[in-house]
């Protein structure tokens, strides 16, 4: 990061729903940006895969689909938001390269290969912030792998993917099936029109190999982890549950063994209505990590949408 007053210049790949809200933040509020960083934060290219795209909002002259000219100009920090294994990992991997520091969004590509990314960012002397890749705008990683880095983490249990939480809350709240409660959350734009990354599990476990990865110094991969989604559970399930105290979520957990293991996985389970994660609702995520001397300590926040 730069000491003089000379902007600190982003490129930017990638500008689906979060990469426009990202390019629209950094163009709308330069002023005060620039206020809090100390220096212009100077937007100078944005990387997709078709240029021709109209993109209200954002100036075309920025808009290129050249991404490795766009990497290999005098830049700061490449900010990947593109999705995906391939080409995000090349892209991202050149920057290093160049002594270009790296934020990225990109929890598939970090769940399957953050090791090599760790590496890289270490090799070039460059650093990875990747905090959006799990529980949206949450703090969390970097108490994860900063502030608790003195302390032994035992356990570490999320709710981290929206939509399941809002549909699980209203199963619970109105008695819906698990079909009607997702129509409802499809209505109201937290799950996809194709939701099954969500509903089975599959996005909750990247972000739980990401949290072992940090929690735990260990290089587990989302192939290490196993993984149930939701729907199997019925409206009956989540009625037994309520009528016994407890409330079904969508959990990933990590949690160190006895011999020093650490096991990874996601499923829906019934957690008591006193514990602090039975009050996180609808698209709201939440991580509640139990550490040897830091004792319990839970980060929430929201948890789904692009400006998250």
């Amino acid at each position: 990061m730069k000491n003089d007053n000379r902007p600190i210049r982003i490129a930017l790949i990638g500008a689906g729903t979060v990469g426009s809200k990202v390019a629209s933040l950094l163009i709308d509020q330069a002023e005060d940006l620039k206020a809090r960083s100390g220096a212009p934060l100077q937007l100078v290219g944005i990387g997709v895969k078709d240029s021709s795209k109209p993109r209200p909002g954002i100036p075309q002259e920025l808009i290129t689909s050249n991404i490795s000219e766009l990497i290999a100009k005098d830049i700061d920090i490449l900010v990947e938001v593109m999705g995906g294994i391939e080409p995000a990992r090349t892209h991202i991997l050149d920057a290093m390269s160049r002594g270009i520091s790296v934020v990225t969004a990109n929890k598939e590509l970090l769940a399957k290969d953050g090791a090599t990314l760790y590496a890289a960012a270490e090799k070039n002397n460059v650093d990875l912030y990747f905090e959006a890749s799990v529980a949206g705008a949450i703090p969390l990683l970097r108490p994860l792998r900063e502030s608790l880095v003195g302390d032994k983490v035992l356990k570490v249990l999320g709710i981290v993917n929206g939509t399941t939480n809002y549909i699980l809350t209203k199963m619970d709240e109105t008695g819906a099936s698990f079909k009607d409660a997702l129509q409802e959350a499809q209505k109201l734009g937290y799950a996809e029109a194709d939701p099954t990354a969500d509903v089975e599990g599959h996005d909750a476990a990247a972000k739980a190999a990401i949290l072992a990865q940090l929690a735990f110094h260990t290089r587990v991969t989302i192939d290490d982890v196993f993984v149930e989604g939701i729907t199997k559970v019925s409206a009956n399930d989540v009625l037994a549950a309520k009528e016994m105290g407890y409330v079904i979520k969508l959990l990933a957990i990590s949690e160190r063994l006895d011999d020093d293991s650490v096991v990874v996985r996601v499923h829906p389970a019934m957690i008591p209505r006193s514990h602090p994660l039975a009050s996180v609702r609808e698209a709201f995520n939440a991580v509640f990590v139990v550490a040897e001397a830091a004792g319990s300590l839970m980060f929430y926040g929201q948890g789904a949408g692009g400006a998250p």
